[in-house]
């Protein structure tokens, strides 16, 4: 399939995270389109353990806002003796931090083995990918089967899940908001 080529909502929008840690070597060895869509191949359900298959992953529901994606701006306002106002002038980017705002369910961030609430602040580098989508795919694996059923944009990077801010709510559902840290460059926009 290819990118997006209308105007439409996100609604499908969806945020994964590799646990095969033999296919995250290989993909941080070598950081190619292929290698980043090997590791997600085979969708494993939250809590469940992982199987002989390579390319496991598990997504992160009930996503209620997104923030922006892809690479920042690495511009920096530089100012300048004897003008009214700052030149701008490109410099290095930091790697951004990343804010997701979830509909919190317990379950799916209990600290257990084998479900998300056990990489929160595990020290632990993994693989995610951000996959936009209008319409709902087939399946949620980089797969021409999969992905590739429907228009989609992926984006991928190496990072960190550091916390998880829980906040109760008496009148709304509870949210949480967890914290990834990026360790690497974001590759992408691909499709399937």
């Amino acid at each position: 399939m290819a990118h997006i080529s209308t105007i439409g909502a996100g609604l499908y929008s969806d945020l994964s995270v590799c646990i095969d840690t033999v296919q995250i070597a290989t993909a941080w060895a070598s950081q190619t389109e292929a290698n980043l869509k090997a590791c997600f191949a085979a969708e494993l359900a939250n809590g469940s353990a992982p199987t002989a298959t390579t390319g496991e992953f598990i997504r992160i529901k009930n996503v209620r806002e997104f923030p922006a994606m892809g690479t920042p701006p690495n511009i920096v306002n530089v100012p300048v003796y004897g003008q009214k106002s700052t030149q701008q002038i490109q410099g290095q980017s930091d790697a951004p931090s990343m804010e997701i705002q979830l509909n919190y369910i317990g379950t799916d961030w209990q600290k257990a083995a084998n479900y998300l609430g056990n990489m929160v602040a595990d020290g632990n580098r993994y693989l995610f990918r951000f996959a936009l989508l209008n319409t709902q795919p087939a399946s949620y694996e980089s797969t021409v089967g999969g992905l590739g059923s429907t228009a989609n944009s992926q984006y991928f990077w190496f990072g960190k899940i550091d916390s998880i801010l829980v906040t109760p709510s008496l009148t709304d559902a509870n949210t949480a908001t967890i914290a990834l840290t990026i360790q690497s460059d974001v590759h992408g926009a691909y499709t399937s």
